[in-house]
């Protein structure tokens, strides 16, 4: 199937479906905004490596407390139906009471992650991540992380309160999504010579 012959409007099925590689496109990870496919670009060594980071930091905690699922990238999430948005964060946290069915878990995570963390890429543009941060939360998030590498910021958006942006030599919480877990902003973000 080539671009140019994809149907106007997708859904879950359809784009869980897609071949890894789409002519005309190439490789690249895909998501679903109300039924339109969006290319989302590869990101670059310092996105990986932030990601990475959190990920690890989260992955041990979780584990150790057994408190749920740490995922990365290439897990879709069904945030919304008819039309469909399927949304993929850098890194999700889902607790033990909603994850589901090893046979479920072969699908896209129908919902929200509690905790859904992107990490910015330079073709990123704020209003576009922050609208992606308030469709998490309308799908049930209770908790979105934003990283910014170039500004090594990390804005933190929960329900129905404001933005909060957090800078180097600040703590980064799990707050009662992750309870206990903490990490410095610093400790986010590589260094690199």
């Amino acid at each position: 199937m080539t671009a140019s012959r994809l149907p106007k409007m997708l859904d879950a099925e359809a784009l869980y479906h897609l071949p890894a590689v789409l002519p005309g496109v190439g490789s690249r990870f895909y998501e679903l905004d109300r039924g339109t496919l969006c290319v989302r670009e590869p990101g670059g060594l310092y996105h990986g490596s932030a990601g990475v980071k959190i990920s690890a930091a989260l992955l041990h905690y979780v584990e150790v407390r057994r408190l749920g699922v740490v995922v990365g990238a290439d897990v879709g999430f069904v945030l919304q139906r008819n039309p469909d948005t399927v949304l993929s964060p850098d890194v999700a946290f889902i607790r033990t009471d909603r994850v589901p069915t090893a046979h479920a878990a072969l699908r896209f995570f129908e919902g929200a992650p509690d905790l859904a963390v992107e990490v910015m890429s330079p073709s990123d543009r704020w209003p576009a991540v922050a609208a992606k941060a308030s469709r998490y939360l309308q799908a049930g998030s209770r908790l979105v992380w934003v990283v910014d590498p170039p500004r090594r910021t990390v804005t933190v958006y929960r329900p129905d309160t404001a933005a909060c942006v957090l800078n180097g030599g600040e703590t980064l919480e799990g707050r009662e999504v992750i309870p206990g877990f903490r990490m410095l902003v610093d400790a986010v973000f590589p260094t690199f010579p």
